[in-house]
């Protein structure tokens, strides 16, 4: 099993698409990666030899911000929003759309579930 940047990739999948597993690559940046690496998109994770996971691996650490890094790096930009108080961080505070989405209606994933308010019918 292939274990790149602390993810397990699926054994039986493209390795264009299982690279996808990984937080923060796509399938662009997976073709992109396959490529500089000289590896097919076709060929099975199982398939992949201990070389060609190796130059994978590099061109990742190497090249792109991933997993935890990539994760920690988004976290401090919602905190760094958040301290100086600008709108969005405003809207991340409160648990409402921050991309200017209506609240009116939608937007329940956001503000969860409908809360009841007024009294019981009789």
């Amino acid at each position: 099993m292939a274990r790149i940047a602390g993810v397990d990739l699926p054994k039986n999948k493209r390795i264009e698409i299982a690279l996808t597993y990984i937080y923060g690559i796509g399938r662009v940046t997976a073709q992109k990666i396959l490529n500089q690496a000289n590896v097919n998109w076709d060929i099975r994770t199982k398939d992949l030899d201990d070389d060609q996971i190796a130059r994978i691996r590099d061109i990742i650490d190497k090249n792109y911000k991933v997993e935890g890094d990539l994760r920690r790096e988004i976290a401090l930009n919602i905190k760094r929003l958040m301290e100086i108080g600008s709108y969005r961080g405003l809207r991340h505070k409160l648990g409402l759309p921050v991309r200017g989405q209506r609240t009116h209606t939608n937007a329940r994933t956001r503000k969860g579930p409908r809360k009841p308010i007024g009294g019981r019918k009789k």
